[in-house]
């Protein structure tokens, strides 16, 4: 028995690239011959959202040979009302009621807006649910204070705590998976000390620009460890091209260089950084160049330009013997650290100086 788990795609118009990421998912699925398609929480990025796409996801999620099980995130905690339909093969786990089926039993914890003893309370309300002959998995949707986890990982979200958990919580409970929702930044795995596992699936498609790299979904057999299966949807990948005059390659060759390795889905968050020599080409030629090479791959119409000047340091007569006196005498790191370090001094005396 296969799982597809993912979380947090965060729908919001019919035909964009979010709606094409979960439309890959379903055809992953059927290729991978999934029995269940499970999805963590927040499908949806706002109620608005869910009811103006209701109509198209009870077509996606109909006749496609498994079964789609959904709870509510915080973001879409009131867009599964009792009888609202999302398609034939969708289960909704609005309550503990659980979903069972053979060796397996389902149990969803929708977001709340609860913390500390309200959760522990209600986990432990679901001890009975667990049966101790079955796989147990438990859908959950929230933070695990567990993990060292900053703000950015869950998206654009207010300064407050989301139906936070610790790993502890789950000692007693007899559960095999926790499959989580609500942290977008990337695949991250945990062990519970039963021997279960804890994963959050990181979002299928990049929801902000602090989501850096290939998305995943979390793909495995009952019974198995979770594994992640890279995907080939839109993302963003940082990429910063350091510039050196005491080197031959031509700056606008090197930019080229890092776009013709970029993932065809990915859009680049560009810094260009270093020192140039004006003699050899101005800023501003440079930085209009640099712009028709990248044309639509940045994320942002411009990129972070980080560039200097230093035509007057490689000419000035003090710079010169200084070059000079490093020749031969420091490997090649320590070289070009005492360089730069000389670059910079002169660099702030020129401006204390004007």
């Amino acid at each position: 028995m296969k799982l597809l788990h993912t979380a947090d795609i965060h729908l919001r118009e019919y035909g964009d690239e979010r709606w094409e990421a979960l439309q890959k998912l379903i055809e992953i699925g059927k290729n991978e011959k999934i029995t269940y398609f499970i999805i963590s929480g927040d499908l949806f990025d706002s109620g608005i959202d869910a009811e103006t796409l209701r109509p198209q996801i009870r077509d996606a999620f109909s006749n496609n040979g498994f079964k789609i099980f959904i709870i509510p995130g915080n973001h879409d905690k009131d867009s599964y009302g009792s009888g609202l339909y999302f398609g034939d093969d969708t289960v909704i786990l609005n309550d503990p009621s659980p979903f069972e089926y053979e060796n397996i039993r389902i149990v969803g914890l929708p977001f709340e807006d609860i913390e500390g003893e309200e959760i522990l309370n209600k986990l432990h309300s679901l001890k009975k649910v667990f049966s101790p002959n079955k796989k147990n998995i438990l859908l959950y949707h929230g933070e695990l204070l567990d993990a060292f986890f900053s703000r950015k990982d869950f998206g654009d979200e207010e300064e407050k705590r989301y139906m936070p958990i610790r790993l502890s919580y789950f000692d007693d409970l007899n559960i095999n998976y926790v499959l989580g929702g609500h942290f977008h930044s990337n695949f991250d795995l945990r062990r519970l000390k039963n021997g279960g596992y804890f994963v959050y699936p990181g979002s299928p498609v990049s929801i902000t620009k602090r989501e850096i790299g290939e998305r995943k979904v979390n793909i495995f057999e009952v019974g198995k460890p979770p594994r992640e299966y890279p995907l080939d949807t839109p993302h963003f990948e940082e990429i910063t091209v350091g510039l050196d005059p005491f080197k031959a390659t031509d700056p606008q060759k090197l930019v080229k260089m890092h776009f013709e390795k970029l993932h065809p889905q990915a859009k680049a968050i560009l810094t260009v950084t270093g020192y140039i020599n004006g003699k050899e080409i101005n800023e501003t030629e440079l930085k209009n160049q640099i712009k028709k090479i990248i044309k639509s791959r940045c994320a942002e119409e411009d990129y972070h330009y980080l560039i200097s000047d230093i035509q007057a340091v490689l000419e000035d007569d003090l710079f010169k013997s200084f070059m000079q006196k490093l020749e031969g005498r420091y490997d090649k790191e320590k070289k070009n650290s005492m360089r730069t370090i000389a670059i910079k001094a002169m660099m702030k005396t020129s401006y204390e100086n004007r």
